[in-house]
């Protein structure tokens, strides 16, 4: 998606679509965080991201899925040396 960027004071700005807003659930007054890559990258993400309720959802996904086999055993067992 392509964005342009305003004059908003003596700063500028970007606006962030509305769909945008509805997937993040940002809203007025929230603060985000904004990297800049070596390669000119930018990236803005709401800053109230939990790393911890993250890792935790993950852990708990994980714990869902079904152990099978090692593939690496099962590529070990068929090789020829």
């Amino acid at each position: 998606m392509n964005l342009h960027i305003a004059k908003w004071g003596n700063s500028l700005a970007v606006r962030i679509p509305m769909a945008y807003i509805r997937r993040t659930g940002l809203k007025e007054g929230d603060t985000v965080q904004a990297i800049l890559t070596a390669d000119g990258t930018m990236t803005i993400r709401a800053e109230h991201w939990d790393r911890k309720a993250f890792t935790a959802e993950l852990a708990k996904t994980r714990q869902s899925m079904k152990m099978g086999a090692s593939v690496m055993d099962e590529l070990r067992g068929g090789a020829r040396y």
